[in-house]
């Protein structure tokens, strides 16, 4: 079990970070336009290639530079900590089924991500712009760290559901 104080230095990982709402509302005006263009030049279908690998990749190296600045290495909960920055600004309703050392789970009920894509008329590409990130980044930030969902709020379901588990087995950056 983790003390207050570990907790405390967990979060050193969040410092200065402004919630991921504001950030991706700020990325997806910034992408918008390359997306359009890029669709012009070369075709939706290679575009959305490009965007969903260049977006993939910027999530693992995100992962990577969070996990880089938690103290005394990552595990399952210091990165349900980080889940801080993906709530804030309320940008998600999430309901917690189950929050232990090897298993993080809970279903988001609302989805202010998939909201602001919509509004901006990017909602046929949120699930790159957003969803996509979320199991690349948990391996990012520590291998040993997996997602498992079968739906999201942006592709059209009720809830999302997130199933993160913590595989000790596996050569991880905590050690």
């Amino acid at each position: 079990m983790m003390t207050t104080s570990e907790s405390i230095d967990s979060r050193a990982a969040m410092d200065g970070e402004i919630g991921i709402l504001a950030r991706r509302k700020i990325e997806a005006g910034i992408i918008a336009p390359i997306y359009e263009e890029m669709c012009r030049q070369i075709g939706v279908e290679k575009a959305e290639a490009i965007l969903d690998a260049a977006i993939r990749q910027a999530a693992i190296k995100a992962g990577q530079a969070f996990a880089a600045k938690t103290p005394g290495g990552t595990t399952l909960r210091t990165f349900q900590e980080l889940q801080d920055l993906w709530t804030q600004d309320d940008a998600l309703v999430i309901e917690v089924t189950k929050a232990t050392d090897a298993e993080f789970h809970y279903n988001v009920k609302r989805c202010r991500y998939a909201e602001t894509y919509r509004e901006m008329g990017l909602g046929h590409i949120g699930h790159l712009l957003s969803c996509n990130r979320d199991g690349v980044f948990c391996t990012g930030y520590d291998p040993r760290i997996t997602l498992e969902r079968s739906q999201t709020v942006m592709e059209g379901a009720s809830h999302c559901d997130f199933k993160y588990r913590f595989h000790a087995d596996v050569q991880g950056q905590g050690e």
